[in-house]
């Protein structure tokens, strides 16, 4: 059997990194067994850095950051890396070209997801700018489905809870309860799915808990850097 590749994680958010980190093992047992996992490398730049930079707009900042990154990972032995983060995936295709080692995208392997169940139109949760920018938008719109945001004070509600709780750790029944509610009035509107569009919201809900299916942006990242890295 050929050697598993060497998987890089490009960390920002500590806690959505260390649940990709996580859901790329339990991939791998799922998938062989106890024995024959790939190795895997984490490197991060703090999370401030980001922040401060896609406050200012400046997306090519967040590239040199995420490439910086990659580069580390490569002279570590990566093969390939993968960037959990949703908020920071515009960033992606601007360190793909000065990055040794290639990428797998996230949002693109959603979009390949929702499009292959057949969904007309999802729902998308996650911080304010993942629900009302591009990242899953375009990708979804040429394959067919249409994509909504919540209204806006849920909007406000989920981006609250992810920066002010989740990016902590801290999860509570009661932010539970609202996002459960904020999803059922997705599937108010229309929605017949909901993308996950945050790394950390397994945290707080999954398919067990939503009215609506679910799409974990960080469960298909995992799964696929899982089988990429034992050429599955």
């Amino acid at each position: 059997m050929s050697k598993p590749r060497h998987i890089g994680i490009v960390a920002a958010s500590p806690e959505g990194s260390s649940l990709c980190y996580r859901e790329v093992n339990r991939c791998a047992i799922r998938l062989v067994g106890d024995t024959g996992h790939p190795r895997i490398t984490l490197h991060n730049e703090p999370l401030e850095d980001y922040l401060s930079a896609v406050e200012r707009d400046d997306w090519h900042h967040v590239g040199e950051l995420l490439a910086r990154s990659a580069s580390a990972l490569q002279a570590c032995g990566a093969e390939f890396c993968i960037m959990p983060d949703n908020l920071l995936q515009h960033g992606v295709h601007m360190a793909e070209p000065r990055s040794p080692i290639p990428w797998l995208n996230m949002a693109e392997l959603v979009a390949q997801q929702v499009a292959a169940a057949g969904h007309k139109t999802v729902g998308l949760i996650g911080t304010r700018q993942v629900m009302f920018g591009s990242t899953y938008q375009t990708l979804l719109g040429i394959r067919g489905v249409k994509v909504i945001a919540p209204e806006a004070a849920d909007a406000e509600m989920f981006n609250a809870i992810i920066f002010g709780e989740l990016v902590h750790g801290e999860v509570t029944a009661a932010s539970q309860t609202k996002w459960v509610q904020a999803i059922g009035r997705l599937q108010a509107r229309g929605a017949d799915g909901v993308i996950l569009g945050c790394t950390e919201a397994p945290l707080l809900i999954g398919a067990a808990q939503s009215p609506l299916p679910v799409y974990d942006s960080t469960a298909i990242l995992a799964e696929a850097a899982a089988r990429h890295a034992l050429r599955l």
